[in-house]
């Protein structure tokens, strides 16, 4: 029987800190850093959850300005697409 390795889960809370919240735009760039990885990412905003790669589900947080998140990843490079996807969030998705 061969031991199987427990995949790396890893989790971060943010805020959203631009004015137009999680909308159009800076969902298709999480969609696109997201897709880089082969971490399976979630995005969870209180009761709701969505696919990291789901345009549609992403847009069904409904995250405005200030609206707290939590990015989960799991797999092998979850610490790399945890951070890069943190990273833009914190940014404000480069919108002034």
């Amino acid at each position: 029987m061969h031991e199987t390795e427990t995949p790396v889960v890893l989790e971060k809370e943010t805020v959203i800190p631009n004015k137009e919240g999680l909308h159009f735009r800076p969902i298709m760039q999480f969609v696109d850093v997201a897709s880089r990885f082969s971490a399976n990412v979630t995005v969870h905003c209180q009761d709701r959850g969505a696919d990291a790669c789901s345009p549609m589900e992403l847009l069904m947080l409904m995250a405005t300005q200030g609206t707290k998140i939590k990015v989960v990843a799991k797999g092998a490079d979850a610490a790399e697409a945890l951070d890069a996807l943190v990273a833009l969030i914190d940014t404000g998705f480069n919108e002034d």
